[in-house]
């Protein structure tokens, strides 16, 4: 998910990206942990997402950042 995707989501649909997310990341660990796991750098890049939608949401909280 790119940062200019994010951006033009809703502040509701951002929490909710971000709620499917985490969800995703505990699925994947459970997956590492029972050796299921297929790709490993899958876990990596919903960390970042998770963090790139977060920061955005911060961003609007406080009045900063780029406005679509």
């Amino acid at each position: 998910m790119k940062t200019k995707e994010v951006r033009q989501l809703s502040d509701a649909e951002i929490d909710l990206k971000i709620r499917e997310l985490k969800g995703e990341l505990f699925n994947l660990r459970f997956q590492s942990a029972t050796g299921q796991l297929d790709n490993p750098m899958r876990i990596k890049t919903v960390r970042r997402d998770i963090a790139r939608a977060k920061t955005i949401a911060r961003e609007r909280q406080l009045g900063i950042g780029k406005e679509v």
